[in-house]
């Protein structure tokens, strides 16, 4: 068994408070010197659990390349499912603590990032701070975006945007102290589950739907497959 990565911060990196600006100060460092997610882990602290969700997360707006899938859905759902057990020091395995954030991954976000920078900073903002302060809401945080995290890495096809908005919608409400943002996510996690049930059961049923539909053409239509 894999002994546990010691994410204990020595000199954490005083990050900015806002999402948008949090987050693109990590991508540009990660540009200029390549980090483990140990590392931002250790240096970002108790933000580091939606932070680093949110920097996982982050490249399934874009197509990515082969082999990532696992390695930062995986990472995502490692620490969502530590939140939802109440965890509030985060930890990795070492295989995944070591990992390397690309530095060429980091360049491509961040010109999709300063057009979602600038969405984020007119609708998010500390408002309803009662439901974001509920000692339950931090689990049941990291139990939804378990969850999406889960849909997130399903072998759906041109999905992963969906569940990832739903993400980020968490983490960013998690950070800014948005109590309405975390409403609207706990929506988008409803709608998700919707619509992947909807999806999982269209292909599970699709042999039998497409025959009802090959019946009920017309039948010159059918003698075209015949």
């Amino acid at each position: 068994m894999e002994e546990p990565s010691n994410l204990a911060p020595e000199e954490p990196e005083n990050l900015p408070v806002h999402f948008s600006e949090a987050i693109r100060a990590l991508l540009e460092r990660l540009i200029d010197q390549p980090l483990t997610l140990g590392q931002i882990l250790a240096e970002t602290q108790e933000r580091g659990f939606s932070l680093v969700i949110g920097l996982l997360v982050l490249p399934f707006l874009v197509p990515l390349p082969p082999g990532f899938t696992t390695v930062l859905g995986g990472g995502a759902l490692l620490l969502s499912a530590q939140m939802a057990l109440g965890r509030r020091s985060p930890w990795l395995p070492e295989r995944i603590a070591r990992f390397q954030f690309p530095q060429k991954l980091a360049q491509q976000m961040l010109n999709p990032l300063k057009r979602l920078s600038r969405w984020i900073e007119r609708i998010a903002h500390p408002r309803w701070s009662g439901i974001t302060q509920h000692p339950a809401v931090w689990q049941i945080n990291g139990f939804c975006i378990s969850w999406l995290a889960l849909l997130l890495m399903s072998p759906v096809p041109m999905t992963n945007p969906i569940p990832t908005v739903g993400i980020l919608a968490f983490v960013i409400a998690t950070l800014e102290e948005d109590g309405l943002l975390l409403c609207v996510s706990y929506g988008l996690t409803a709608l998700n589950t919707v619509l992947f049930g909807t999806l999982g059961y269209l292909l599970w049923r699709s042999p039998e739907v497409l025959r009802n539909l090959f019946q009920a053409a017309p039948e010159g239509l059918r003698n075209l497959f015949s």
